[in-house]
């Protein structure tokens, strides 16, 4: 069941084209543009600039132009994890890190900051976000921050066990780019998110940190995350300084003029991927369900509980194939210098509780990176534990070495696709039994 696992992920991510879900989003009749019930007058604007970031940054560019051509060409930054084969014409493009920033980040929020200052009430801003955007775009509200700083407080906030809405609270409050204040930036400008979401829906603010949306977050939300997950000590003296102090200043809340003339519209989200991954789950001939409860659990609970479910569901449907498909991020603390990734982590919590049984699961990544692993993942099945006896891996020593990936990599069950070009949720998937012959 290892190579249909390995199928159903890759039929999973093919059906999940970015530029076919901005074509069904976006509809353009001559200077008309329909977003949903709403109609945008494109003729009414001086100028058009588009802003991309994130994972899914050039699909997504890609896409909005085709919408737009010939007769509309935006102005744009776009931002990506590594330059494009091949530019856009008259783009700004920047190389921005990921999960810490790097030198391009730091030029490419201060060239967005820039531009968005030039707006008026006669340009329309099309922002296009993804997961990893909080990383690939940053400036600090205080210019003494360093990259430096940023650096290590991304790795420290990775690292800590956060979910991501915490994490994503104590960056929006040191950035210039986070929490609404690219928004803010250009508030009386038309502005249009379209967004690829990795977080759960309802969350969206937390996606690339909110940049556009209004921040839930808090001050004092920032205090508890610093207290609750000790990093502190972790961070150079300037930003321990500002966490600690009363000196950090409030993001933009619903209701500031910022977002008077702002709209959002989920493109890609936790909906479409378990539908895809429903889909392609059935033309295997298993029968499934999708359970969304596991977001932001502990690895091992969240293995122990996802097990416990195809168990319960195998017994419920005897002699058949089932399957149990789960999205979202597992919590998995780094607890050593090994490598590897959430995802990765997970399968290696279930390889000796599924050990000589029917049973596969695997986990990967949408955007194809788990971790600090060039793996999006992997997958075991019931023989993983004796192959990895005869390998001599331990699995529970390898997970207190946060070393999932060289795990699976000697046992060849590493998911090795390479960045994708999209970033929604993680996907689990547990199959167990034999599936219908059609």
């Amino acid at each position: 069941m290892i190579e249909t696992a390995q199928r159903v992920f890759r039929n999973t991510l093919a059906a999940l084209d970015i530029s076919a879900a901005i074509e069904r989003k976006l509809a353009r009749d001559g200077e008309s543009l329909r977003i949903h019930d709403a109609h945008v007058a494109l003729g009414a604007f001086r100028k058009i600039l588009a802003i991309a970031f994130g994972k899914a940054s050039v699909a997504m560019s890609q896409g909005l132009l085709r919408v737009l051509a010939p007769d509309f060409v935006p102005e744009g930054i776009l931002v990506c994890p590594e330059k494009p084969p091949r530019e856009l014409a008259g783009w700004k493009t920047f190389a921005g890190g990921h999960p810490t920033p790097n030198e391009d980040s730091f030029a490419a929020g201060r060239a967005i900051l820039d531009r968005l200052a030039q707006c008026d009430d006669r340009t329309l801003i099309f922002f296009l976000i993804s997961g990893g955007g909080s990383a690939m775009v940053e400036q600090p509200l205080d210019p003494a921050v360093t990259l430096e700083d940023f650096r290590a407080l991304h790795k420290a906030l990775v690292n800590c066990g956060a979910p991501i809405e915490e994490i994503n609270s104590v960056r929006k409050h040191v950035s210039a780019t986070k929490g609404g204040r690219l928004a803010a930036a250009a508030s009386r400008s038309m502005k249009i998110t379209l967004a690829v979401s990795d977080v759960p829906t309802g969350q969206e603010s937390a996606l690339a940190s909110g940049p556009t949306l209004p921040d839930p977050s808090t001050v004092d939300d920032v205090r508890r995350v610093v207290v609750s997950y000790k990093f502190a000590p972790e961070l150079p003296e300037r930003l321990r300084a500002a966490l600690d102090s009363k000196a950090l200043q409030e993001t933009p809340k619903a209701g500031a003029a910022a977002f008077d003339r702002s709209q959002f519209v989920l493109l890609l989200g936790e909906h479409e991927l378990l539908h895809a991954a429903h889909h392609a789950c059935e033309a295997e001939g298993y029968i499934c369900f999708c359970d969304e409860t596991t977001n932001n659990q502990p690895v091992e609970k969240a293995a122990e509980y996802l097990l416990a479910q195809l168990d319960a569901f195998a017994n419920a449907n005897p002699g058949k194939g089932v399957a149990v498909l789960a999205d979202g991020e597992v919590s998995s603390p780094v607890t050593g210098e090994g490598v590897g990734g959430r995802n990765a982590a997970f399968v290696l919590a279930c390889v000796e509780n599924i050990a000589g049984k029917n049973i596969t699961v695997l986990s990967a990544g949408t955007d194809g990176i788990d971790g600090n692993s060039p793996a999006a993942g992997a997958v075991a099945n019931g023989g993983s534990a004796a192959r990895a006896r005869d390998a001599k891996l331990d699995p529970r020593e390898s997970a207190s070495r946060s070393d999932s990936h060289t795990f699976f990599s000697r046992l060849g069950d590493a998911i090795m696709i390479g960045p994708t070009g999209n970033n929604l949720r993680d996907l689990r998937i547990l199959l167990a039994g034999e599936p219908r012959k059609s």
